[in-house]
């Protein structure tokens, strides 16, 4: 009986008025860092706390508003990830394929691509890291972006990720390669160019 209590009293001290001061930046840096896009980041945090004043009885009192509003959160980009993916399936065909960059014609690395390409990675712990991951990762086409950050950043399984995306596992191995190769390529260009 105590803890009802303590949920109905909790779920009476939500205030909406406050979240977009308190929690607004949060919520927006979060969903930048997943779509990789202003707008759209801005959009899903709009309905987020549309569909939590929808639905400000379902919250519990149990654990932070802002978390309950991330979760909210997350459900709203995974839902804008999957209709942007049905709306775009064929606008990011690829422009010329990676591997030809990285390969030569009987199939070895081309000279010094081997040996600088995962550079960067050797120093993921230093502030020059993440800017350039993310910039790469606004390079990708949206598909490939959002199987690796799906994969990668959120830690989705396989199972997950193509239920949300509407895609088979092996569409998801050849979306995770060609994004991996990608974004190794850029990661060695950017790091050489910001270091130089």
């Amino acid at each position: 009986m105590r803890n009802a209590q303590v949920q109905i009293e909790n779920r009476s001290a939500i205030n909406p008025a406050v979240w977009v001061d308190d929690y607004g930046d949060n919520l927006y840096r979060f969903a930048l860092s997943r779509l990789r896009d202003a707008e759209a980041a801005e959009e899903v945090v709009q309905q987020t706390f549309l569909a939590g004043l929808e639905h400000i009885k379902q919250y519990s009192g149990q654990g932070s508003e802002q978390g309950w509003l991330l979760g909210i959160l997350k459900r709203k980009i995974i839902d804008f990830i999957r209709v942007r993916n049905r709306t775009n399936q064929f606008s990011d065909e690829e422009v010329g394929d990676p591997l030809d960059r990285m390969f030569d014609s009987k199939g070895h690395w081309r000279r010094n691509v081997h040996s600088t390409l995962l550079q960067p990675l050797q120093s993921i712990e230093r502030e020059e890291f993440w800017p350039i991951l993310r910039r790469c990762l606004q390079d990708l086409p949206n598909r490939q972006a959002d199987a690796f950050t799906l994969r990668e950043i959120d830690e989705f399984r396989t199972k997950e990720i193509c239920k949300q995306l509407s895609i088979s596992p092996s569409n998801l191995w050849v979306l995770l390669h060609r994004a991996r190769l990608r974004l190794a390529n850029c990661m060695k260009t950017r790091w050489h160019l910001e270091q130089s």
